[in-house]
């Protein structure tokens, strides 16, 4: 295997797209930073009163925001989320990340505008993997309903999904959705890139065992968010074998019914749901053979995770790795556009395929740099 290597491109990935060639990745994987969840800090103030902290404070007392919290607040969305203008000063907002936008619609299209990108620079066979979550209309996770945190849920034992769920945040209501609404972000980016050119091929369901609390009593706690696979053409790079899981058992089934192999569909003689129980069981009573494999199913069950250092929700990497194995062959080009923590990277390159990042926020570059070098460093013989 050559040399491999990655590139962490520093800026707007709108503009430094621009600098990888067309037809060059294989494959796309990224989690763009979810719809007026967070700031990431890379705005600054024109104008107005310098000593204005540009967003409403916390009623709670100084007493009870101590010590860890008091951290997590720092840099958070306050009174100016998706304005332009601070309503207590007047200064000017100049920001080029994604996901403070007025409206969802506004949203969807910055977020189309850099996979209108992504698109020209992946290959022909080329695949995009796109992790989104949603939001509600009218409120904030995890928020009352003036905006005030709830400082419970900065010390909850879950605290992986903090990072698109904490910050003192104004409530938002939209025009177009009711309040309480779920506003469909996932769906409304990928029929977006659907009609842009894309072919939407499959919605995988990323399953969280152990998800972030919600202090909600009229709804059921959510524990899932989207994965979205495209493609530029019909036909494309996917190779299923890499990731086939184990087969099921007698145990896993119901009644003790087993299959001798996959299922394979015949129209002319399997045209009703009974069909697929259908089985024959081994001579032995067994079950399946031990290295007997099917294809991998589209609910993926991966807790999320995070590594030291980093404040904000990470893409777990059990989660990226399916992605890489299917979607880029040995040897080829990883590209992720929002790169965050760098966890992308570090599977791909653990994984023999190079990578090419773009991150906008200067201390997320440096972190997801030194995250992949020191993975680098740690497998050299693997690179």
């Amino acid at each position: 295997m050559s040399q491999l290597t990655f590139n962490i491109l520093l800026g707007d990935s709108r503009t430094t797209l621009s600098q990888i060639p067309d037809n060059s990745i294989d494959c796309c994987i990224t989690s763009p930073p979810y719809y007026g969840l967070r700031d990431y800090g890379t705005g600054k103030w024109v104008g107005g009163d310098p000593n204005c902290p540009h967003r409403r404070l916390s009623k709670c007392s100084d007493k009870t925001i101590t010590g860890h919290a008091q951290e997590e607040l720092k840099g958070n969305v306050g009174d100016a989320i998706y304005k332009t203008v601070c309503p207590l000063c007047g200064a000017i907002r100049e920001d080029n990340q994604i996901g403070l936008e007025e409206t969802p619609q506004d949203y969807v299209r910055e977020l189309t505008s850099v996979f209108k990108e992504v698109y020209r620079v992946l290959k022909p066979t080329g695949t995009l993997w796109l992790n989104i979550g949603d939001s509600y209309n009218g409120s904030g996770r995890g928020r009352g309903a003036d905006g005030e945190v709830h400082f419970s849920a900065l010390s909850a034992k879950q605290g992986t999904n903090k990072g698109s769920a904490q910050g003192v945040i104004t409530k938002k209501v939209i025009d177009s959705c009711k309040p309480k609404d779920l506003i469909g972000i996932p769906w409304m980016l990928a029929f977006a890139l659907r009609d842009s050119g894309w072919y939407l091929r499959q919605d995988i369901i990323w399953h969280k065992p152990n998800p972030m609390p919600e202090p909600i009593k009229d709804r059921c706690v959510k524990s899932h968010e989207y994965i979205f696979l495209l493609s530029k053409e019909p036909r494309y790079f996917f190779d299923y074998e890499a990731i086939q899981e184990n087969a099921v058992t007698d145990e896993d089934r119901p009644h003790g019914i087993v299959r001798e192999r996959e299922y394979e569909y015949d129209s002319k003689r399997n045209n009703h749901p009974e069909a697929y129980l259908a089985s024959k069981p081994k001579a032995n009573g067994s079950g399946l053979i031990p290295d007997e494999m099917r294809n991998k199913r589209d609910v993926w069950s991966v807790t999320p995770d995070s590594f030291k250092g980093a404040h904000f929700a990470t893409f777990p990497p059990k989660l990226i790795e399916p992605m890489v194995l299917a979607g880029c062959p040995q040897g080829g080009v990883v590209l992720d556009p929002f790169t965050g923590s760098g966890t992308t990277g570090v599977v791909a390159l653990l994984n023999g395929r190079n990578f090419i990042g773009c991150e906008l926020n200067e201390e997320y570059h440096a972190m997801a740099t030194k995250r992949i070098q020191e993975a680098w460093e740690a497998s050299p013989s693997l690179f």
